[in-house]
């Protein structure tokens, strides 16, 4: 799939704030005055703006509005709807904590469950796609969900934060030997694409378009075998491992913020990735596939 910068900026941004709002509303961090004004600005402009990149990749941005129409049937209407609602929940607990009017916790609690709901609609858009292999199987939920989590915890100096991010590196490792295999194990093949398959094995004479189409600009991408390699060993490194270990560092508020840079760009070479390496079935239409 083609790695459009708009939907791994919104996906990334947005799976960290989200997360971090998360953590703010269960109580991880109980800031006041300034502080909290400083912390839940950040949650909400990580979040805000990872859903401002996504309508980038619109044609035309003003159809975001129809995504809020098909909640019955469409993952990324009901993303639409959970993001909206989380937002509007965590905002007067937002405001208790800047003003010290003690709200009650349990609206945090429900807004920050709901943040993190709103991260598994995300994740949901992409595996409830059974033409890309390597999307449709659990472990992309449980990715997302682990980045959010990760990155929350990190963001609120949670003493857990460590063993999340290493969890990351985990869940990125067993996405990538999983999704190797995933295409394969499809058994989808240039003679099932075409229906041509009971007639022997075709190949491709000519191709299906003698110009660039849609299909083949945004669902047919090929990433080179040492080049993902090491973005791969990149972003292990910089979203899981490295992070963790200079949380462990005595340096305090400045040990989370080096973490967070360094997780943040490892996030992104992992999303990118993701997208990357996705391979889609239409390609074998096009003989681009095995």
């Amino acid at each position: 799939m083609h790695p459009a910068p708009s939907v791994i900026l919104f996906s990334t941004l947005s799976g960290l704030g989200f997360g971090f709002l998360a953590f703010l509303g269960w109580g991880a961090l109980l800031p006041s005055g300034g502080a909290a004004f400083s912390l839940w600005g950040l949650g909400y402009g990580l979040a805000v703006a990872g859903l401002f990149a996504s309508t980038f990749h619109l044609g035309n941005p003003k159809n975001a509005l129809k995504a809020f129409t098909q909640w019955r049937s469409s993952w990324l209407s009901r993303e639409a709807w959970a993001s909206v609602a989380t937002l509007l929940i965590l905002a007067p607990v937002a405001l208790s904590d800047i003003f010290d009017l003690e709200l009650p916790r349990i609206v945090g609690q429900i807004g920050g469950t709901l943040a993190i709901l709103t991260v598994l609609t995300t994740a949901m858009i992409y595996t409830q796609i059974k033409a890309v292999p390597r999307w449709h199987h659990w472990l992309t939920p449980v990715m997302f969900l682990t980045f959010a989590l990760a990155g929350g915890a990190m963001l609120s100096g949670c003493a857990l934060a460590p063993v999340l991010l290493l969890a990351v590196g985990a869940v990125l490792v067993a996405v990538w030997q999983v999704g190797d295999q995933a295409f394969a194990k499809a058994g989808q093949t240039l003679g099932t694409a075409t229906g041509l398959d009971r007639l022997g094995t075709p190949s491709v004479l000519d191709p299906a378009h003698t110009a660039g189409n849609y299909l083949k600009r945004e669902m047919i991408f090929v990433v080179g075998r040492k080049h993902a390699a090491k973005l791969r060993k990149i972003a292990l490194a910089l979203s899981a491992l490295l992070p963790a270990l200079v949380l462990l560092l005595p340096l305090g508020v400045y040990s989370i913020a080096l973490a967070a840079v360094l997780h943040l760009a490892g996030a992104l070479a992992a999303r990118w990735l993701f997208f990357a390496e996705a391979e889609h079935v239409v390609a074998l239409y096009y003989g681009a596939r095995g």
